[in-house]
């Protein structure tokens, strides 16, 4: 059964992205790292527990990664936004044996303690025009939610609006079972975040 783990903003320059989203937000960013394997960078925000957000942009100071990034960062323009959602799961090739075709192919990852696999397609384009969770698998019980300070923010939904909203529901039929995602149909794609700040409720688009 996949977990929700963290939601992804997407954005042309980190530090305008981090910027962005906690003018939105009302709340600081901890620090995150870099990821060599895709030649990205983050920072991240707790969301309670087993959750977070992270704010994910091309790192310009690192070489390409010589293959597609993930969350199609490589075609991203615009401002930041919410481009995708990760799902955890224990056993990830027995997931993406039940997943839409081009969910990816694990690739181990690291940073510091931290292990994890993550399933990237091999264009960087998830099913469904990325409103398909990237799956994801930890190794052991290191997690970035665990050490980052809490902000005092929870997610309390995640609404997904699509086009073919019912063969998304399909898709996820069985694999998710988590009363804050909702799948709506919508002419467009389109996430949307519901988060409980210090400050009152936040949408996050």
């Amino acid at each position: 059964m996949l977990q929700l783990d963290h939601l992804a903003v997407s954005c042309e320059r980190l530090e305008a992205g981090v910027a962005a989203v906690e003018a939105a937000l009302g709340v600081p960013f901890a620090p995150g790292g870099a990821h060599a394997a895709m030649g990205t960078h983050n920072r991240l925000l707790h969301l309670g527990p087993g959750l977070y957000l992270e704010v994910i942009a091309i790192d310009p100071g690192a070489p390409p990664p010589g293959r597609a990034r993930w969350f199609d960062l490589d075609s991203f323009t615009g401002p930041p936004r919410l481009t995708n959602w990760i799902a955890r799961c224990d056993d990830l090739p027995a997931t993406l044996a039940a997943a839409p075709v081009g969910t990816g192919s694990p690739l181990g990852l690291s940073r510091g303690d931290l292990r994890w696999q993550m399933a990237v397609p091999e264009d960087g384009k998830l099913p469904f025009g990325g409103a398909f969770p990237a799956l994801i698998s930890w190794d052991g019980p290191a997690h970035p939610a665990k050490r980052l300070p809490d902000a005092g923010c929870r997610l309390l939904a995640l609404d997904i609006s699509h086009p073919e909203a019912r063969a998304l529901r399909r898709a996820l039929n069985g694999m998710l079972d988590d009363a804050r995602v909702s799948i709506a149909p919508a002419d467009e794609i389109r996430l949307s975040a519901t988060i409980d700040t210090p400050t009152g409720r936040k949408v996050l688009r």
